[in-house]
């Protein structure tokens, strides 16, 4: 549904993004991340038809950006960080007023605001004024209008930034919710929403796509093994030591070990029954993976060269 090849973006002689190709397919949810001025701003309005790029080519739902910009708005759903409200007018004329900009037939229009208000938790609030309402429901409101037309592709940018932990859950679900329909880009800074949402994830520093890969390979399970055991300091360490393969050994706290070397099946079988031999009371083993802050840091903490 999105497919991007060398695309390039120059601010006089500043490069925003750099030689970026990627490519999402119908039905993904994508993690766009980043640190502050990495490009993912300046990607999401090129493939929005904001402006252009400087060089390079991007295609949403088959149709190219820069020779088709209009079909392509028209199936590209778009939430801004700042969400673009008229908050003088009421919830469901707003919605009607995009409805009408996108094109939607006057025909269809009722039941096509009737159909986001549902899908965006706002039918309780559809008469009442935007600016009345609470961060979280303008939030909402601004995903209706992203929804409006029933685009197949959304780019969605900082969808949850101010909202509470409740709202966040629910704005959260919305966008699981929405999978089954479309495709999603989801650009953040909260790292446990994308590895709660998503299924694979870009990572761009200083321009350029430095991590890209499934949720379960970026995440998936080091070579560390955390144990809780219930013993002697000695007995519970001289027990992990006898085990091959478990390289070394720390206690990081009282009753609480880690290994590193290796983390499979065979060894932590191996581990569980040293340590009941040692007449160890075992309340903890179990192989840590790596969190996506992890994968984050170590991504994006390089020279620009090595980026």
């Amino acid at each position: 549904m999105i497919e991007v090849e060398g695309l390039t973006k120059y601010y006089g002689a500043s490069p925003a993004i750099r030689d970026l190709s990627f490519r999402i397919e119908k039905g993904e949810i994508v993690g766009f991340l980043g640190p502050n001025a990495a490009g993912k701003t300046t990607t999401m309005r090129i493939l929005t038809g904001f402006f252009p790029a400087t060089s390079g080519t991007a295609q949403v739902a088959g149709f190219d950006v820069a020779e088709a910009p209009i079909e392509v708005k028209r199936r590209v759903g778009y939430l801004p960080e700042s969400v673009p409200l008229y908050t003088e007018m009421l919830v469901n004329r707003f919605l009607s007023y995009v409805a009408e900009i996108k094109g939607v037939s006057r025909s269809n229009r009722k039941r096509e605001v009737g159909r986001v208000l549902e899908r965006c938790g706002l039918d309780t609030v559809r008469d009442r004024i935007i600016g009345h309402l609470s961060k979280g429901y303008r939030q909402r409101v601004g995903l209706a209008q992203a929804l409006v037309g029933d685009p197949p592709v959304l780019i969605l940018d900082e969808p949850t930034v101010g909202l509470d932990p409740k709202q966040i859950i629910e704005i959260r679900q919305t966008i699981k919710d929405l999978a089954n329909d479309h495709t999603v880009l989801l650009s953040t800074h909260i790292l446990p929403e994308v590895a709660m949402v998503c299924q694979r994830v870009l990572i761009i520093h200083r321009g350029r796509i430095v991590a890209e890969d499934s949720m379960d390979r970026l995440t998936g399970a080091s070579d560390t093994i955390e144990i809780e055991a219930e013993g002697p300091v000695e007995t519970v360490l001289t027990a992990i030591r006898s085990v091959a393969g478990s390289l070394q050994v720390e206690c990081t706290g009282r009753g609480q070990y880690k290994t590193h070397g290796a983390a499979d099946a065979a060894t932590r079988r191996q581990l569980s029954e040293a340590l009941v031999s040692a007449g160890c009371g075992i309340s903890l083993l179990r192989p840590v993976g790596r969190t996506l802050e992890d994968v984050f840091v170590e991504a994006t903490s390089g020279q620009e060269d090595a980026a």
